[in-house]
């Protein structure tokens, strides 16, 4: 972070929260939607007017150096990053405190650690970066367990061996994204996983969480990259081979990706990486329809271009985030490629949004035969692709601003297959439209998708609405329940990349199917016996 600051209550850091103008600013646009008066912003709370219980367990004194119990480090480990998590941080409420954060230097540290919480009934929580959105962090706080440990991974932040040739590196589990991404440089080498997240959360975090990444289409989660995997359990270490694929029984690795640390904490990793991009080619292409703009994506992805950015945003989307003047759709194409230039790429990708309807810039990448310059980095930052690149970056500190101006602020993302998107679009925007004007007296809701595959999008639906004093969590969860039983109903999945935590659990119980869950179970007591490890997320202990 450059010696930044980060907020323990919130996204990111202290230095790049919204300046006195943009707050002003965005009140006059609240003001200006809905008539809102009463919009004074709070302020965020001070590590000063915390009041956080005593630990409830000592840490042995061969991990006493180890483990901190400074008041910052307890509040910045209590929470993620979930709109309930800003409220309740306004609200001063840390009652959920980690007794005790540990930072390992080394796996043995982990097996210590995880050997003293398994003993002593102290839940044991891996933390990465703390960017979870779904209460994926938090410790449990009730009497059923001792105390509780946030096990803070970013001590183990080494690159432990790259091999250029089969292009890809052993890298610990704690690297931060920029951090991972610096280390490759010099091998002319890239991960190339850009979460919204990554300036703040670690390659074990992805790992764990299966998170979304920088590609649309082909690369789209942070499977396609782990080559194999170490990871350290209360029962021991287990280790996979490092393979380019195999055929030998179930995949270990897929057992452990996405298993949001109930079953083990990541250490290390071996990973696939590409060269670096030398070639790019991007357009912005305006849609009269979002659905117009989705049947032309579902022709570029079925045609197997694999374009690394396919995102569209329906006229509000596109409107809020500054990229149009919200009469229409909008699609963010991009090509990139280390070995050839894109040309031929984005003329048919450009030719099929004509198809469909597509206003194409005469200047677009690819509108005709050109030769193709190397990449650039401010080329990202330039027209529509670059205002919505900016905005992207800048919205998480947005919605901390709007919980501190009392409005509920919240999104929720899915996958659905293409010939179900049409109608099942219409009943999800029809029925938060609906829950919004019930609960909150109006709203907004407007849609992106964040990736598209062959067979279906990935549609992200972002909320905003006044919210009432004191009341904007019970707004939230009365909205969270209506459309996640909506989604639910007509097939969605409950997340595409977001993971489930302790936030989806009611609806993850009903999407899963219950033998499965049942052979989770057996595996976490094989793995973690006294059920200590993040419990509540995903399975009961």
């Amino acid at each position: 972070m450059g010696g930044k600051t980060r907020k323990f209550w919130g996204w990111g850091a202290v230095e790049d929260d919204l300046t006195p103008e943009e707050i002003r600013a965005l009140i006059g646009r609240l003001q200006s939607r809905w008539g809102l008066q009463d919009l004074v912003p709070q302020q965020p709370p001070r590590i000063e007017e915390i009041r956080l219980r005593a630990p409830r367990v000592k840490p042995p004194g061969a991990l006493a150096s180890l483990c901190s119990q400074d008041p910052l480090e307890r509040a910045g480990h209590t929470y993620g990053k979930a709109f309930k998590d800003i409220v309740r941080a306004y609200a001063r409420d840390f009652a959920p405190a980690p007794d005790w954060v540990a930072f390992p230097r080394a796996e043995s540290d982990v097996l210590a650690l995880l050997d003293w919480c398994s003993s002593n009934r102290i839940a044991a929580i891996p933390y990465g970066g703390g960017s979870s959105v779904v209460q994926g962090i938090e410790p449990p706080h009730g009497a059923e367990y001792r105390g509780a440990v946030s096990i803070d991974l970013k001590g183990l932040n080494r690159v432990l061996e790259v091999d250029r040739t089969s292009r890809a590196a052993h890298l610990e589990a704690g690297l931060y994204g920029p951090d991972l991404e610096a280390a490759l440089r010099p091998h002319g080498l890239t991960l190339r996983h850009y979460p919204q997240s990554f300036e703040f959360s670690t390659l074990g975090g992805w790992i764990a969480t299966r998170g979304g990444g920088h590609y649309a289409t082909l690369y789209t989660h942070i499977d396609d990259f782990v080559e194999s995997l170490r990871l350290v359990t209360p029962k021991g270490a287990v280790e996979s081979f490092r393979l380019p694929g195999s055929g030998a029984g179930p995949s270990p690795d897929r057992m452990f990706i996405g298993s949001e640390g109930i079953l083990g904490i990541i250490t290390s990793a071996w990973m696939r990486l590409q060269s670096r991009p030398r070639y790019r080619s991007g357009a912005a292409v305006m849609f009269p329809t979002f659905l117009k703009a989705a049947d032309a994506v579902r022709q570029v992805c079925q045609a197997n271009l694999y374009p690394a950015n396919i995102r569209i945003l329906d006229p509000n989307e596109a409107f809020n985030n500054g990229v149009a003047d919200g009469s229409a759709a909008v699609m963010v194409l991009g090509f990139e490629s280390h070995d050839h230039p894109l040309d031929a790429w984005m003329v048919r990708a450009l030719e099929i949004c004509r198809d469909h309807g597509g206003s194409v810039p005469k200047d677009a990448g690819g509108a005709g035969p050109k030769e193709a310059g190397r990449a650039q980095d401010d080329d990202a930052h330039k027209g529509a692709a670059g205002a919505w690149r900016n905005a992207f970056i800048r919205m998480p500190y947005f919605r901390d601003a709007m919980v501190g101006l009392g409005m509920v602020s919240e999104t929720f993302e899915t996958a659905i297959t293409w010939e179900r998107f049409p109608g099942f679009h219409e009943r999800i925007m029809a029925e938060t439209e609906k829950v919004l004007r019930e609960v909150c007296g109006g709203g907004a809701v407007s849609c992106r998708f964040t990736h598209a595959y062959p067979d279906g999008p990935a549609p992200y639906y972002s909320i905003l609405a006044p919210g009432k004093k004191g009341g904007q969590l019970r707004q939230m969860e009365e909205i969270k329940a209506a459309v996640s039983e909506t989604l639910i109903k007509l097939g969605g999945t409950i997340t595409h990349h977001h993971a489930v935590g302790r936030y989806h659990r009611p609806w993850y119980d009903r999407q899963r199917p219950e033998l499965f869950a049942q052979a989770l179970r057996a595996a976490k007591k094989a793995l973690d016996p006294a059920g200590i490890l993040n419990p509540g997320v995903l399975i009961d202990p």
